[in-house]
């Protein structure tokens, strides 16, 4: 790799990683007000459902950009569903 490959494959790592970040003021918010009411179930399980379904292709992958996004936002939207599913029951 030169010096740009590496660059690109850090940059895209770690952009890979924090995008999902941004899920977090979404569980915080929920459980700061204790209500999910405002989120769809089958918007919820829709997305988990998709990104489970990524989740082989993710593991898979050497791309290791795409393999680091993957498992990111299938952890942390597993808790933003997880959230959900606790204040609408």
């Amino acid at each position: 790799m030169n010096g740009f490959e590496d660059l690109a494959l850090y940059v895209g790592m770690a952009a890979g990683l924090v995008l999902p970040l941004f899920n977090l003021p979404l569980v915080f918010k929920i459980y700061r007000t204790k209500s999910a009411k405002d989120f769809s179930l089958i918007w919820g399980f829709g997305i988990w459902i998709c990104l489970l379904l990524m989740l082989p292709q993710v593991m898979l992958t050497p791309d290791l950009s795409f393999r680091v996004f993957g498992l990111a936002n299938f952890s942390f939207f597993t808790l933003v569903l997880v959230a959900v599913l606790r204040y609408r029951f």
